[in-house]
């Protein structure tokens, strides 16, 4: 029985110094360089010149009027869920 104890005690003192990790120490970044206040605004800078016009495209024919009528067109009725 002196055996048993002294092996369970060894047994227990090898577990818990395999459970022992060395402590990890985060170091803290550097901190960013806080900005000054804005300092005073420049001179404004020479005006762009003129870009040039694009294509304008050719003139449509104007449509038919309408008679008047007004279509109202309804959405389809939802369907039943899935069962």
């Amino acid at each position: 029985m002196n055996r048993s104890m002294l092996m369970l005690a060894l047994l227990a003192t090898l577990s818990l110094a395999a459970c022992d990790r060395p402590t990890v120490v985060n170091v803290p970044a550097t901190p960013a360089a806080v900005p000054g206040p804005a300092g005073p605004p420049g001179a404004t800078g020479d005006p762009g010149s003129k870009g040039a016009t694009g294509n304008t495209g050719n003139k449509g024919e104007t449509g038919k009027s309408g008679e008047g009528a007004t279509v109202i067109v309804m959405p389809p009725a939802p369907s039943a869920p899935p069962k």
